[in-house]
């Protein structure tokens, strides 16, 4: 099972004001954002195509996103 693991995917959708959106993995799975992808997240916004990694758990029978954290170049 891929519970707990770490991936980066790529912001498909984001709705601010709902704190919820889609994001899609490195091979097209998508994996839904909701307000607690963004606890303890210093993230206002999201933007379409940023990188971000996160870790994913089974919600209700669908991958939702953990500890999203934005992708940064050193």
């Amino acid at each position: 099972e891929r519970e707990g693991t770490v991936d980066q995917g790529t912001i498909k959708d984001f709705h601010e004001s709902e704190r919820t959106g889609t994001l899609l993995t490195d091979d097209r799975t998508e994996v839904a954002i909701d307000e607690r992808s963004l606890e303890g997240a210093q993230i206002r916004t999201l933007r379409i195509g940023q990188r971000v990694r996160f870790d994913t758990e089974e919600h209700e029978g669908r991958r939702v996103a953990r500890s999203l954290r934005l992708v940064t170049v050193d």
